[in-house]
C-alpha cells in the first residue's frame, strides 16, 4: 500500500530496506492460482492478477518468499500438551514494574509446567473497550510495555494475538486521515446513509448503527457495529485488506503464532442484508488462511464468532478457513448443566457436534473477558431455562448485557459474571459446593475434543469485581479484575484460599492431561448415554492404545453407575487418572461424589 507523503508519520514503522520484490521471483503456481481465484470472487471489478500480486507483496514484503508448497491439512500443529491462558496484558500489576514483565514472570514461575500458550488480549494503544478500539496496530500500549516485552513472552510460550480487523478507534491515525480526506484512508471506512435499508443488520449492541461525522468531503455517516468509538472498516476497498496483511506480517515477525480474528463475522457489510457471515467474509478468511499456509512461520488461525452453533462451525469452511473456532456454545451449556443438575442439553449438543475435519480443531473455553454469550445457546437450551439461568446468575451478583433486534426490541446477549461466582450455587440457591462444581466445569473442558483455554480469572478463582463496574461504568468490567501481584502471590501461598485450591487442582489436571495421547485435540470422541446426572464421553488415541472414559457428575448428589456400563475391556489396568483409584478396587460400582469428575483410562501415565 502506498502512503501519501502528506500523511502523519507513524502509520507504519520504518522497516529495513527491502530486497527484490516478490513479483520478480514470482509466486508458486498453486498459490497464485488460488489467490487469484479468491481475489476474483471478492473483488470482481479489480485487475485480478495485479491485486493478487499486491496482496502477496503486502504479506511477503522485500526479500521474503512464500513456501514452494502450502501446508497440507493435518493434526501436527497441536497436541494434548497444548493449553492456553487468556489474559489482559495488565491482569497483574504492582504499581512499579511493567505489567507485561509481571505477566511474563507469573507465567514462567506458575504456568510454564502446565500451559503452552498465552493469549494476550489487545495490547495496542486504544481508546475504549479495554483494548478493542485500537489506535495503532504497530505499537504496544506504553502502559503495558513494549514490543521487546511481547517478543520475550513469544520466545517462551506460543503467543496468541488479536487482529482487530472489523473496526478501529475513532481517534486512530487512520480515521483521522479519513476525516481529513487523505488517500488512501479516505476510502478505508464503511459509509452508509440513514435512509439505507439497515433493518436486517444483526446487532450485538443496542446503540444506533450509524454515526454522523464531518469530513473534508462534507458530512458522512460511518458504520459502527460495536460502539461509536469503534468505526468499521470497508473491506470492499481492497486497500483495506492490503493494509491488514501488512499489519499481520508485522505481528508475525514479532512472534505471534496463533492469530485470533476478532469479530470477523461482521467484516463485510451490505445494506438490505444481515451484514453477518456474508460470502465475502468467508472468502477473506480463506485468503488469509491461504497465505498462512504458504508462510514459513506456522501460524494457527482462530475465528472469534459469538453466534449460534451452526453459524460458528461454518468458519471451518472446507478445511480452508479457520484452523480452530471458539466453541462458543460450550460455556452456556456447561453452566446450565451445573446450575440445573442435568446434562440433558449438554449431552444432546455434544452428540450432534461433528468431529473437527482434518487440519481443524475446537478451541474450548468456559469463560472469557467478555462474559458467557447467550446467542450460542439459541436452539440448544429452551428459552425458559435461559431465563432461569439469567435469574440464578443475577442472584450470584452477575449482570446481563442486551442486544437490539431488527424490530427495535432488546434480548439478552451475554451474562457478565466471574465464572467462579456463577457456580457458587444452583437454581436452588447458594451452597458450599462452589469449588467442586467449578472444577467439574473445567475438567469437562479439558477432556473434550479440542484445545482447552482458560481465562486467567478462572484459573485464579477471581470473584465478581463489582467495584470495577461502579468505577468504569460497564458490565464487562465485572470479570476484568486486576490483581496486585503481591496480593496474588499471598493468595497462592495460602492453601486455605479459593485461589490456591482452584489453581493447584487445575494445574494438576492439566499436567495429567498433557501425558495422555487420547486427549490429543483430534483424538476420537464418542458421547456416552449414562443418564442426565452424568455427562460422559469416551476418547481414544490415534493408535487405539489408550481409551479414556470421562465421567462428570453434574449434580449435588453422589451418583453410582456399574462399571459394566462402560464396557471396559478385561485384562487392562483401568484406573482413574484423577484419583489414582483402580476400577477393580471399586468392587464393580463407580461412585462419583457431588460434582466429581473421573478420567478412567487403561494404563497410560498418571
Amino acid at each position: 500500500m502506498q502512503h501519501d507523503d502528506a500523511m502523519p508519520t507513524g502509520l507504519r514503522p520504518a522497516e529495513p530496506a527491502p530486497g527484490d520484490p516478490l513479483s520478480r521471483g514470482g509466486m508458486p503456481r498453486g498459490l497464485r492460482l488460488r489467490l487469484e481465484q479468491l481475489v476474483a470472487s471478492v473483488y470482481p471489478e479489480a485487475d485480478t492478477a495485479a491485486l493478487a500480486e499486491r496482496l502477496a507483496q503486502a504479506f511477503w514484503p522485500g526479500a521474503r518468499r512464500p513456501r514452494r508448497r502450502g501446508r497440507n491439512p493435518g493434526n501436527t500443529l497441536w497436541s494434548q500438551r497444548d493449553a492456553y491462558v487468556i489474559t489482559y496484558g495488565n491482569s497483574i500489576i504492582d504499581g512499579e514494574h511493567k505489567p507485561l514483565d509481571l505477566l511474563r514472570d507469573f507465567a514462567r514461575r506458575y504456568l510454564a509446567d502446565a500451559i503452552t500458550g498465552i493469549h494476550i488480549l489487545p495490547y495496542f494503544p486504544f481508546t475504549s473497550d479495554d483494548g478493542f478500539a485500537v489506535t495503532d496496530y504497530y505499537a504496544v500500549n506504553s502502559a503495558l510495555g513494549a514490543w521487546e516485552d511481547i517478543s520475550r513472552i513469544a520466545e517462551e510460550f506460543d503467543l496468541m494475538s488479536d487482529l482487530v480487523l472489523n473496526h478501529c478507534s475513532s481517534q486512530s491515525a487512520w480515521f483521522s486521515a479519513y476525516l481529513q480526506g487523505h488517500a488512501p484512508y479516505d476510502r478505508f471506512f464503511r459509509e452508509a446513509e440513514p435512509d439505507d435499508d439497515l433493518s436486517a443488520v444483526v446487532r450485538p449492541r443496542s446503540h444506533p448503527l450509524l454515526r454522523r461525522v464531518e469530513t473534508a468531503r462534507g458530512p458522512r455517516h460511518v458504520w459502527c457495529t460495536f460502539s461509536h468509538d469503534q468505526v468499521d472498516f470497508d473491506f470492499s476497498n481492497p486497500e483495506v485488506l492490503e493494509a491488514f496483511l501488512d499489519v499481520l506480517r508485522f505481528h508475525i515477525d514479532r512472534g505471534v503464532r496463533t492469530l485470533r480474528l476478532d469479530a470477523v463475522a461482521f467484516l463485510w457489510k451490505e445494506p438490505g442484508t444481515p451484514s453477518i457471515h456474508l460470502r465475502q467474509t468467508h472468502e477473506i478468511v480463506r485468503l488469509i488462511r491461504l497465505l498462512l499456509d504458504f508462510d514459513e512461520a506456522p501460524v494457527i488461525l482462530i475465528t472469534e464468532t459469538n453466534v449460534p452453533n451452526a453459524e460458528n462451525l461454518s468458519y471451518f469452511g472446507n478445511r480452508n478457513e479457520a484452523h480452530a473456532v471458539y466453541n462458543f456454545s460450550l460455556p452456556p451449556l456447561i453452566l446450565h448443566a451445573l446450575l440445573n443438575g442435568t446434562s440433558e442439553y449438554l449431552r444432546s449438543w455434544q452428540m450432534a457436534m461433528p468431529p473437527a475435519q482434518l487440519g481443524c480443531t475446537y478451541f474450548n473455553f468456559t469463560a472469557s473477558h467478555d462474559g458467557i454469550g447467550l446467542r450460542p445457546a439459541e436452539g440448544l437450551i429452551p428459552e425458559d431455562d435461559i431465563a432461569r439461568m439469567i435469574e440464578t446468575v443475577r442472584g450470584f451478583g452477575g449482570l446481563v448485557s442486551m442486544r437490539r433486534m431488527a424490530d427495535g426490541t432488546e434480548r439478552p446477549y451475554e451474562l457478565n459474571v466471574a465464572l467462579f461466582d456463577a457456580l457458587q450455587g444452583t437454581v436452588a440457591g447458594r451452597d458450599d459446593l462452589g469449588i467442586p462444581r467449578f472444577l467439574c466445569s473445567q475438567a469437562i473442558a479439558m477432556a473434550l475434543e479440542g484445545i482447552p483455554a482458560f481465562y486467567i480469572h478462572s484459573l485464579l478463582a477471581t470473584r465478581n469485581d463489582t467495584e470495577g463496574v461502579a468505577k468504569l461504568g460497564y458490565n464487562r468490567a465485572i470479570n476484568r479484575h486486576r490483581w496486585d501481584y503481591a496480593t496474588l502471590e499471598a493468595r497462592l501461598a495460602d492453601p486455605a484460599s479459593d485461589t490456591a485450591q482452584v489453581f493447584a487442582a487445575m494445574k494438576r489436571m492439566l499436567k495429567v492431561r498433557a501425558r495422555q495421547p487420547a486427549f490429543h485435540p483430534n483424538a476420537t470422541q464418542f458421547t456416552l448415554q449414562l443418564g442426565d446426572a452424568i455427562f460422559g464421553f469416551w476418547r481414544q488415541s490415534f493408535d487405539r492404545s489408550q481409551s479414556i472414559f470421562i465421567l462428570a457428575n453434574v449434580t449435588a448428589e453422589t451418583v453410582t453407575i456399574p462399571a459394566a456400563a462402560l464396557n471396559l475391556i478385561d485384562g487392562n489396568d483401568w484406573h482413574d487418572l484423577l484419583s489414582g483409584e483402580r476400577v477393580d478396587e471399586l468392587r464393580g460400582d463407580i461412585a462419583l461424589a457431588p460434582y466429581q469428575s473421573r478420567w478412567i483410562s487403561n494404563g497410560v501415565a498418571r
